[in-house]
């Protein structure tokens, strides 16, 4: 992606300063999952039956080790009984959440799917903290996968994308879709799925998952 001014959460600010606050961010997310589990005096095993991942990549996940994608994340937070934002925001607030133009927006580094630390998603959301919320609306910053075949993966619930620059895409089932900037796409993710930005591209879009209860 290239350079857009002082847009918030542009890979073009600061890369070094903020790939640090990307891991700082995905090192409290690791902390959140371990802490929802252990106050519910869940072992690895168990939060693994719950979430039908392997108690090894829980492990791993907890550890900083490994970096999620968002399948895993919705898998892990079903099973923990809470909400996607729960693993990722720090104080819920129960009135309207305002995110200005100008507001700093620490970025979740997500993996784009499997266990590579290169390619993935930037996820700037803009609703962080809102209160027991069903829409995770997020600005995503898209790398082209790290490998050629990426995995498809499906979680329950739905997901909208509108792509604001760059090209998008979308592998859906046994479908494929590409997307350019003004193009949008909104689909069940129960259906394997597998999001990326096209050979040589990168993308910027606005995306809102919903998940249910």
């Amino acid at each position: 992606m290239r350079a857009r001014g002082d847009r918030p959460g542009s890979r073009a600010q600061v890369p070094i300063q903020q790939r640090k606050a990307n891991m700082a961010e995905h090192t409290a997310v690791a902390a959140r999952i371990r802490q929802l589990r252990e106050a519910r005096k869940l072992t690895v095993e168990e939060l693994s039956e719950r979430s039908a991942l392997a108690a090894t990549e829980i492990t791993e996940i907890e550890a900083g080790m490994l970096l999620p994608s968002l399948s895993p994340l919705f898998r892990i937070a079903r099973g923990l009984g809470v909400r996607l934002g729960t693993l990722l925001d720090d104080v819920p607030q129960p009135g309207p959440v305002v995110t200005r133009a100008g507001d700093p927006r620490d970025a979740v580094h997500l993996s784009g799917g499997g266990s590579r630390r290169t390619g993935g998603l930037d996820l700037h959301a803009l609703a962080a903290n809102k209160q027991d919320r069903h829409m995770e609306p997020f600005i995503v910053d898209v790398s082209a996968p790290a490998t050629p075949a990426a995995p498809l993966s499906s979680h329950e619930g739905e997901e909208f994308m509108y792509v604001l620059s760059g090209r998008l895409e979308v592998a859906y089932g046994k479908e494929s879709h590409t997307l350019e900037a003004g193009d949008s796409i909104y689909y069940d993710s129960v259906v394997p799925h597998h999001v990326h930005a096209a050979p040589g591209c990168e993308a910027r879009l606005l995306a809102v998952v919903f998940t249910p209860c």
